[in-house]
C-alpha cells in the first residue's frame, strides 16, 4: 500500500467527485474523476459504453480505468467506479494500489443525492436500484477498505480532514 495515492470507493452519491476535491485542495494532489479516467482509457464516457455496449464492456472499462489510477504519477486521488469491487483481481489491485477510502452513505442519502442527475440507469425508482447495485457490495467495499467514512451528515471538508488524517497517521 502507498500512500501517495488515495482511492476513493463508495457508491454514485457518496460524495467521491466533491470529497475528491475537497481532499485536492486540502493536500494539493491532482484529483481524478472516474468519468475522465475512463474517457482516457477508452476513448468514450460512462454514459456512451453503456449505451452502446452493456453492463459487461462497461465493467471491462471501468477496470480499465482504474488501470490508468493505479499507472499514473502519483501523489494523487481517484474516485473509482462503484462496481469495480464485483471483480475479484480489481479488488487486489485497489487494495495494493493506494489508500483506500470507503465513502459509506445510507441508501437513502444516497437516492437523495443522485434524484435530478443524469443517471438514466437508475431508471424511476432511484432508492430500489441503489438498494439492488448495493446488495453484495458492502462487504466487497470493506474487504478493500483502509478506511470507511460515514458520510451522510459530513461535510466535504469534514470527510477530506479525516481522511487526510487517517492516510497519513503514525503506523501503530
Amino acid at each position: 500500500m502507498t500512500t501517495d495515492r488515495i482511492l476513493l470507493i463508495g457508491m454514485m452519491g457518496a460524495g467521491k467527485t466533491t470529497i475528491g476535491r475537497a481532499l485536492s485542495r486540502r493536500l494539493g494532489w491532482p484529483y481524478y474523476d472516474n468519468d475522465d479516467l475512463l474517457r482516457r482509457a477508452v476513448g468514450h464516457d460512462t454514459r456512451w459504453v453503456q449505451e452502446h455496449h452493456g453492463e459487461e464492456v462497461l465493467r471491462r472499462a471501468e477496470s480499465a480505468a482504474l488501470t490508468v489510477a493505479l499507472t499514473e504519477g502519483g501523489p494523487l486521488i481517484a474516485g473509482v467506479a462503484g462496481g469495480v469491487v464485483m471483480d475479484p483481481l480489481d479488488r487486489q489491485r485497489l487494495r495494493a494500489g493506494g489508500f483506500v477510502v470507503w465513502l459509506r452513505a445510507t441508501i437513502e442519502t444516497l437516492a437523495q443525492r443522485v434524484e435530478g442527475t443524469d443517471r438514466p440507469w437508475l431508471g424511476k425508482d432511484p432508492e430500489g436500484s441503489l438498494t439492488e447495485l448495493y446488495a453484495g457490495r458492502a462487504d466487497l467495499y470493506q474487504s478493500v477498505a483502509h478506511v470507511v467514512v460515514d458520510v451522510d451528515r459530513l461535510a466535504p471538508d469534514v470527510v477530506a480532514e479525516r481522511i487526510a488524517s487517517a492516510a497519513f497517521a503514525p503506523a501503530g
